[in-house]
């Protein structure tokens, strides 16, 4: 996607909370949700972040102040859900995007800026919903240093699959538990086999975990049996959030034998809610390549528009806030930061994959990247990863606490934003989520 004006570093708003360095939410930025006054038992309907604030974006329909396709796209985000939106391709959402830029930008005047005056919610009273109705969630496997750090734990000798490297891996999740950040969860229960046990056992989750990962949402879906070439996988894909597939690891590894993820990931998935356009992630595109002496991509996988900037450079860490962290009122420990243009393969090739077969992708479907960890230790995404299996304790930074697994009370939180010289930065927000004891019911 080539830049133009809404991405130019020297615009600015008469808002005056999208104007400042470290805010997520910029007149460049302009990420859309769902969202409801707290409280209130209204309906949700489409939203977009500007600085501390939401623009009501069913108030600026009923303004009659937009015109053309951009008046249609945003009535098509008026509804409960996004599908509707992102249903209607690139050329709306851009249409939509530049209409409320301009009539954002400082010194606007006129009705549609009025409008959006009017149509301001403070982002503090406000309540949120999964941005969209999802047919469907995929969570690609596509990191190959979480895929090797993992591996190690598992199969030491042979750590990675023989076929990481030539596809991009994935399973198909439970969209019924997918839950917007803040949405709290139960410690679940399932089968594991204890080490050194003949014999599994049915109990509590004893080695719960999170995953550092992002997601991205279907935009026009396919038909069935029609494949989705590379070249034009992006016109596919509206936006992306963050997303914390939360992990029963006893439980996974013992029923991944021989199939995948089952009770071990189905019981939550927590996604932002906010998801930032690909237009708005225009400027940190980066360029995707492989060492020469490792596997290329197969031709279907493969061209001139991914390799130069089929990645994006968006910055992520995840803190974790133990009870201890509330009582005390200390801030949040930082476990690990790292970047999702580590990734070994692009969003464009995951829905490009996902494809081949003949599948359906449709408007609002969710797809995960993996989890994404560096090169480096403390860039690993998930904590099986830093505890090496749960061999080894992680000190909780401002604590006398220790942890190998998540605990009861342990809140985890996700940020990931965007930024380099010259450009504006951006950001996704948090994801955010606490494990509730074991439900007894």
């Amino acid at each position: 996607m080539e830049l133009n004006h809404t991405h130019d570093p020297q615009a600015r708003s008469w808002l005056d909370s999208a104007n400042g360095p470290d805010n997520d939410f910029p007149i460049q930025n302009l990420p859309f949700g769902v969202f409801r006054r707290r409280g209130s038992g209204e309906t949700f309907r489409g939203g977009v972040a500007i600085g501390n604030q939401v623009i009501d974006l069913t108030a600026v329909t009923a303004s009659g102040t937009l015109d053309g396709l951009a008046a249609d796209a945003a009535h098509a985000a008026s509804q409960p859900a996004l599908n509707a939106l992102l249903a209607m391709g690139p050329a709306a959402w851009s249409a939509l995007r530049h209409a409320l830029f301009d009539a954002l930008s400082a010194g606007a005047s006129g009705p549609r800026t009025d409008a959006l005056r009017a149509s301001l919610v403070p982002q503090d009273d406000v309540e949120h919903s999964v941005p969209t109705r999802i047919g469907d969630y995929t969570d690609f496997y596509t990191s190959i240093h979480h895929a090797r750090n993992v591996g190690r734990v598992i199969r030491p000798d042979d750590p990675l699959t023989p076929n990481f490297q030539w596809l991009p891996i994935a399973y198909h999740g439970r969209a019924s538990s997918v839950v917007v950040s803040g949405t709290p969860f139960h410690r679940p229960m399932g089968q594991a086999m204890p080490p050194g046990s003949s014999s599994p056992v049915y109990g509590p989750c004893a080695r719960l975990d999170y995953e550092l990962e992002m997601g991205f949402y279907v935009g026009p879906g396919n038909a069935l049996g029609q494949r989705v070439p590379l070249d034009r996988a992006e016109q596919h894909i509206f936006g992306m959030c963050l997303l914390n597939d939360w992990s029963a690891r006893d439980h996974q590894f013992w029923e991944m034998a021989p199939l995948g993820p089952f009770l071990g990931k189905n019981f939550c998935t927590s996604v932002s809610p906010w998801i930032v356009t690909m237009e708005a992630l225009a400027p940190f595109r980066v360029p995707f390549s492989r060492p020469a002496d490792e596997p290329q991509p197969l031709p279907y996988l493969d061209g001139a528009a991914n390799r130069a900037q089929g990645g994006v450079d968006v910055r992520l860490e995840v803190l974790l806030e133990t009870a201890q962290h509330r009582a005390r009122e200390l801030a949040p420990a930082r476990l690990s930061a790292t970047s999702f243009r580590h990734q070994y393969w692009t969003p464009a090739q995951m829905l490009t994959q996902h494809t081949v077969g003949g599948c359906n992708l449709q408007p609002g479907d969710l797809l995960g990247t993996g989890t994404i960890s560096g090169p480096t230790p403390e860039e690993a995404g998930a904590m099986v990863e830093l505890s090496l299996g749960g061999s080894r304790a992680i000190p909780i930074e401002g604590t006398d606490e220790q942890r190998r697994f998540l605990e009861d009370g342990d809140r985890v939180i996700l940020r990931g934003w965007c930024e380099r010289p010259g450009v504006t930065r951006i950001g996704f927000g948090t994801c955010e989520g606490e494990v509730l004891p074991i439900n007894p019911g």
